[in-house]
């Protein structure tokens, strides 16, 4: 897993209760699985599923949210990137798991048609 977006969780994202809204969490996870995807296809992504998302802890005001990305499977056009996403708290050196999800992308041409993801050795790595 590989950091990829780290942001500060402010009030304007809370919920009623106070907690930072679910729907601001995912959107900093599409963001992520967005920028692995499209630096692994080496351009355009598309998100077409988030799968087992699961919140496990909320996020508060001031925590810093650290979003892990690694590309668990790779298709013709598409990729599975896993999620995990942890709050550092605020004020704090308690970081917890706060939620976890798997994204499937789907790499684009300049018209968003699907197009090919190079599965060549040079990225197993990833």
């Amino acid at each position: 897993m590989e950091l990829t977006l780290r942001t500060l969780a402010m009030p304007a994202d809370t919920n009623a209760a106070g907690d930072i809204f679910g729907g601001w969490v995912m959107s900093q996870m599409d963001l992520a699985a967005a920028i692995r995807a499209n630096e692994r296809s080496n351009g355009r992504t598309v998100t077409i599923a988030a799968n087992e998302i699961v919140f496990k802890k909320p996020v508060k005001v001031g925590d810093t949210l650290c979003v892990y990305t690694a590309v668990d499977q790779i298709g013709r056009t598409s990729m599975v990137i896993r999620i995990e996403v942890w709050a550092r708290r605020c004020y704090t050196a308690l970081r917890e798991k706060v939620t976890e999800a798997r994204f499937t992308m789907v790499a684009v041409d300049e018209d968003g048609r699907p197009r090919p993801v190079d599965r060549s050795e040079r990225h197993a790595a990833e």
